[in-house]
């Protein structure tokens, strides 16, 4: 589950290029997805939310005949829940019933959504356009839906209080497919790796089988696991796979010290501007006659403004620590402030335990002045600033008079930074574990990279998933939970342009148009490491990024579509060794209908992943042209220790034509380093083709 995982819709149709590019192509964002039903396994949906609302526009807005699906009424969910953009909405909870752990009365035992989680996701791929968002009091843009026009299905098999089972979510898949929803977006992934023969007989792949098989695209989120290799938790070659990027634009918020040193932090929150300094104030030097540290060890963090002295505070800025506690939930951001507020400070800066390794902050809005420094380093240069400043009476050693000053920035408005897209240090890398022994399959995870850092997006009322943000309208997340519903969205926009593409014609659109460099035109980087993440970077190879990063005008324009189907698939898994009573247990299919099998290799991919290369191997691809008759050259830089050929190395092709590509691989060294090479098909009318090789292990 990505629940363990703590977890910007606002700048993310701008920095993806929609506004002039995909939804132009549509007829605007008032038609962009328009005919589509997504449908979300999380945790619920919060239908009262704008993001959801069907009288946004004048334009007439029908229910898809395709679709099915009902709206369950209950207490919580009360009939009208439902409108023209939520189209369906149940929730599948027998499993965790049977187990005696469903809380009915935290959990709903409706499709609301108690938790924020799914609200969230939700509204990234098809939330209203033009939706302003206010928390705590500031207004931080309109979000838009990447898909604005699409429609919403929710199947709600995620709970706040435990997760959920994967009977539920298989129980959610199957209903969505008889529904008739044209995607479907998960952005949830297992505890731990499957056991078997292989990862991908585990029941929910196997759900999504037959979904893609009924001619729906699934994309799932690939896990907040990274960044280390094989962290995958999205397995087989029929689901579209999403890791986490960032995007261009972030929050950032710094103190100036009185000594003119700047420390940088996080925290939504204003300034206390004018460039006037004001006086700090631990919270353990403002303690109250009664309240001591001795009586409470977590005094310093602000939780109870009962044990401050009200006139040591009030017109300062009062610092608070923000331990491990915090990250736990047992402190809140909430309660501090609220302390700061009931003494009257000027402000509230938190600095960071020094046990609190390794966390990143989610930005959190405050309506007061206020700072958090998020790093060990930066908070000793705070302590040891602050403590040098304190006069004390000599014989007593009680501290007189409060020296040292600062000023708080602000961190309300965003920055632009340059570098981006990069891959975040949370999302889960390849090489995808083919087993539990975490042998490598010939398939290649991720399959393409989205924004996934710092997303807003639509909360729950009730959400209490993130404490920060509770009661509001809009929260800001962080996960490969925020990429995969990017990726839903603009599937929904392919779906529209070409009703005919399956979902593997959609993955080919999406993957082969994907971009391998940031907006500056250099590569993509990845961060290699969870502790100070941006010093751990290096360029990002496709068991980082997959193909890319999405490119959602071009994918709108594939020119040449890679397919493959659910023969082809079952072919794969048939070729499994051991693999035919497990086959027949999934899908009541013998493995003796299909007389051949292939390799992961050999599916019909816009990649190659080579596990091991002995000596020489020859790949085919199938391409069919999608667009109007071109003709196209090929290019391509070969893996390190591999000799590469294409043939044919020029080619004609018509509209509906398909034209076979042999790639020849020849390795010229011993190694086991991973190495990437890319294969390009460039069209004479400007369609440009990319597809990622990757060998692991070189055998001459």
């Amino acid at each position: 589950m990505d629940y363990s995982v703590r977890t910007a819709t606002t700048h993310t149709p701008q920095f993806l290029g929609l506004p002039q590019g995909a939804w132009a192509q549509e007829g605007g964002y008032e038609f962009a997805g328009e005919g589509i039903v997504i449908g979300f396994i999380d945790t619920g949906i919060d239908p009262s939310h704008p993001s959801f609302a069907d009288a946004t526009s004048d334009h007439q807005y029908p229910v898809p005949h395709h679709f099915s699906g009902i709206c369950e009424v209950t207490p919580d969910f009360p009939s009208g829940s439902c409108n023209r953009k939520l189209v369906g909405a149940r929730h599948f909870a027998a499993s965790a019933i049977i187990r005696g752990i469903f809380n009915s009365s935290q959990d709903y035992a409706s499709p609301f959504d108690g938790d924020g989680h799914g609200t969230h996701t939700a509204s990234v791929a098809a939330g209203n356009h033009g939706i302003p968002v206010v928390v705590s009091g500031h207004h931080f843009g309109n979000a838009s839906g990447m898909a604005p026009r699409s429609h919403i299905a929710v199947y709600k098999a995620l709970y706040k209080s435990f997760g959920g089972f994967a009977a539920d979510v298989v129980a959610a898949i199957d209903q969505a497919a008889q529904d008739g929803v044209d995607v479907i977006s998960l952005s949830i992934t297992p505890n731990r790796r499957p056991p078997g023969i292989a990862t991908f007989f585990n029941p929910i792949d196997m759900a999504l089988l037959s979904a893609v098989k009924a001619g729906i695209f699934v994309v799932q989120a690939a896990g907040n696991t990274g960044p280390s290799p094989n962290s995958m938790s999205s397995f087989s070659p029929w689901i579209f796979t999403v890791g986490a990027a960032s995007h261009d634009r972030s929050y950032s918020n710094s103190m100036t010290l009185g000594n003119n040193v700047t420390i940088p932090g996080v925290g939504l929150a204003p300034g206390t501007g004018n460039d006037t300094l004001y006086t700090l104030v631990s919270a353990i030097h403002a303690l109250n006659d009664e309240a001591t540290v001795a009586d409470d060890m977590y005094v310093g963090e602000c939780q109870d403004s009962s044990h401050f002295n009200r006139d040591l505070v009030q017109g300062n800025l009062l610092i608070c620590s923000y331990s491990i506690r915090f990250v736990l939930g047992l402190s809140t951001m909430k309660q501090a402030l609220q302390t700061a507020k009931n003494l009257s400070a000027a402000g509230v800066v938190f600095y960071m335990d020094s046990f609190v390794i390794g966390f990143q902050l989610n930005p959190t809005p405050m309506k007061m002045p206020g700072i958090i420094i998020s790093s060990p380093e930066d908070s000793k240069i705070l302590l040891k600033y602050y403590n040098s400043s304190l006069e004390r009476d000599g014989p007593s050693n009680k501290i007189v008079k409060f020296k040292a000053r600062a000023s708080i920035c602000g961190g309300l408005k965003a920055n632009y930074s340059n570098s981006a897209p990069k891959i975040m240090y949370y999302s889960a890398r390849g090489p995808d574990p083919e087993d539990t022994s975490l042998d490598d399959a010939d398939i290649l995870k991720p399959n393409l990279v989205a924004p996934g850092n710092l997303v807003w997006a639509a909360w729950s009322s009730a959400g209490a998933d993130s404490v920060e943000f509770l009661g509001e309208n809009f929260a800001i997340m962080s996960g490969t939970s925020m990429a995969a519903p990017h990726v839903a969205g603009l599937a929904a926009l392919i779906k529209q342009k070409f009703p005919s593409f399956g979902p593997s014609a959609i993955g080919s659109a999406l993957s082969t148009t994907a971009s391998p460099y940031d907006k500056n035109g250099g590569p993509i980087m990845a961060q290699r490491a969870y502790a100070n993440p941006d010093l751990n970077q290096s360029p990002a190879t496709p068991f980082d990024m997959g193909s890319g990063f999405v490119n959602a005008t071009a994918a709108l324009n594939p020119g040449l579509i890679f397919d493959s189907g659910y023969d082809e698939y079952m072919s794969f898994l048939c070729g499994i060794n051991g693999s035919a009573p497990v086959v027949l247990n999934y899908t009541g299919q013998n493995c003796w209908a299909y007389n051949s099998t292939i390799s992961g290799t050999d599916l019909n991919l816009p990649s190659i992943t080579i596990v091991k290369l002995n000596q020489s191997r020859t790949v085919q691809r199938l391409v069919r042209n999608v667009a109007d008759n071109e003709t196209y050259s090929v290019g391509w830089s070969a893996p390190y220790g591999v000799s590469v050929k294409v043939s044919p190395t020029h080619f004609q092709i018509g509209w509906g034509q398909t034209q076979v590509l042999s790639i020849f691989l020849n390795a010229t060294m011993n190694s086991s380093v991973a190495s990437f090479g890319r294969i390009g098909l460039f069209g004479n009318k400007g369609h440009v083709v990319n597809f990622p090789l990757s060998v692991i292990v070189k055998n001459l």
